[in-house]
């Protein structure tokens, strides 16, 4: 199978073809006034995987992300808190890329900000109003839709549904819903010259200009949340189609959908708004990364304390495996090629559909609860036990959960002594004090698997 990629715009999935030898994907990255929320946890960590994915395969790829330190959130933020904007915008900046870091998101080639890119910003809006399709007013240049023949196509809406949205207010305005290209500048907000007058650009113009910049004016993957589709993309679309005269814009648009916290939108006014960063001091980071990959990131999900349990419980079927794996020493057993080869295939057959992440966790479950079978009648030589190890840290490239750093829980002085009596007892024989020893042992929270080694493993209950 192929890897197939369902497009927004053309609503199927496409077989990916590339447009060049490196893969360019750009993916809408945050408004940095505020803190980061689980909304971008969980549409970050989705197209990392996706990012992560794509090197699997064997592809090059570009993949950028924008940082938006421009905008009237920011400038609002900066006026409430007393602080210069830009100073607030550099502070969430650095917050955010903290956050991604603790998330394991390391598959951005290049964040790149808006407002370090306002000379292509203006360059584009020139060539815009040049071709006809911007014109200036009194308080800054707006984008005339009625001119770009395609507008609405992504949302596929068509001019008068286009009518019913909230839009920029201004009697100077063509149509209605028109959209900002760059704003007159106003008393103590930030602003550049421009030959359109001293201001600042407005939100979708800044994404197209970095764009163009980076990638030209096609490239293969755009991504970003649902809520984005109407108007931001909308927008993108016009705008550089406009200019450039090429279509389309990108060979496959993705959206990941929303993320409902029990059950409800998330927002601050139901006071279930929850920052990455209230999360990390409740879980850790690998079990938030796992629940946010979890899920197919063309399906809603839930984010609540009973379905973060859950997933730790999962995540802790990781550790034990793991560490089992690396605890073998047995000399005799199967061989594994087989296994380790068709599940790998059955891995990639999941991830070629969509980026199907659920199908391909379990595969990955499947493949452990073999082999955890074979660990159990010890029919898993230390040989083969590699091999698996090896093939789950390559499973791992992909899904990011950072299995080679598993590190076994030191157990204190005391439970250290039980275990060794313990194993004392069984190589006497002893049944009855080796049966009382594990009795007590699982009544201070630690459970014991004996191994043909006559050793011993143990976990947690």
């Amino acid at each position: 199978m192929v890897l197939q990629i369902y497009d927004t715009l053309s609503r199927k999935k496409k077989k990916f073809v590339p447009r060049e030898k490196v893969v360019k994907m750009f993916v809408c990255g945050p408004t940095v006034y505020d803190y980061a929320h689980i909304g971008h946890a969980r549409s970050y960590i989705n197209f990392d995987v996706v990012a992560r994915y794509l090197r699997w395969t064997g592809h090059k790829l570009n993949y950028v992300q924008n940082v938006t330190d421009i905008d009237d959130k920011i400038i609002n933020r900066a006026n409430a808190s007393g602080k210069e904007p830009s100073k607030l915008a550099k502070e969430f900046e650095r917050a955010y890329l903290s956050d991604m870091k603790a998330l394991n998101v390391i598959s951005v080639h290049e964040y790149v900000r808006a407002s370090d890119h306002i000379k292509e910003i203006i360059n584009q809006i020139q060539r815009l109003i040049k071709k006809g399709f911007a014109y200036q007013i009194d308080d800054g240049v707006y984008f005339d839709i009625s001119k770009f023949k395609d507008y609405g196509k992504l949302s596929r809406q068509n001019l008068e549904q286009l009518k019913e949205h909230r839009v920029e207010p201004n009697p100077q305005k063509k149509n209605p819903g028109d959209f900002s290209l760059w704003k007159r500048h106003k008393e103590g907000e930030p602003s550049w010259p421009s030959p359109f007058g001293a201001g600042r650009p407005g939100w979708h113009i800044e994404d197209t200009a970095i764009t163009e910049k980076l990638f030209g004016p096609q490239y293969d993957i755009h991504g970003g949340g649902i809520d984005l589709i109407f108007p931001h993309h909308e927008c993108e679309i016009a705008q550089i189609e406009a200019v450039s005269g090429k279509k389309p814009l990108v060979n496959y648009w993705m959206h990941n959908e929303f993320l409902m916290v029990n059950g409800e939108k998330m927002s601050k006014s139901l006071g279930n708004f929850v920052t990455i960063r209230d999360a990390l001091a409740k879980y850790a980071p690998q079990v938030l990364r796992l629940f946010f990959a979890a899920t197919h990131y063309r399906q809603p999900i839930n984010y609540s304390e009973e379905n973060l349990r859950n997933t730790n419980a999962v995540y802790q079927k990781f550790i034990d495996f793991v560490l089992k794996l690396r605890a073998i020493k047995t000399k005799s057993g199967q061989k594994v090629d087989l296994l380790v080869e068709k599940t790998k295939k059955q891995f990639e057959t999941a991830m070629d559909d969509d980026f199907n992440i659920a199908g391909a966790l379990a595969v990955v479950f499947d493949f452990m609860s073999v082999v955890n079978k074979l660990i159990d009648s010890n029919k898993l030589n230390s040989a083969a036990a590699k091999k698996v190890y090896k093939q789950m840290l390559n499973f791992d490239s992909v899904l990011g959960l950072d299995l080679k750093n598993i590190k076994e829980e030191k157990l204190s002085a005391e439970l250290t002594k039980l275990i060794k009596e313990r194993e004392q007892a069984r190589k006497n024989k002893d049944w009855k004090t080796s049966d009382r020893i594990r009795n007590e042992l699982k009544g201070k929270g630690i459970l014991v698997e004996d191994v043909s080694d006559g050793g011993t493993r143990w976990k947690k209950a």
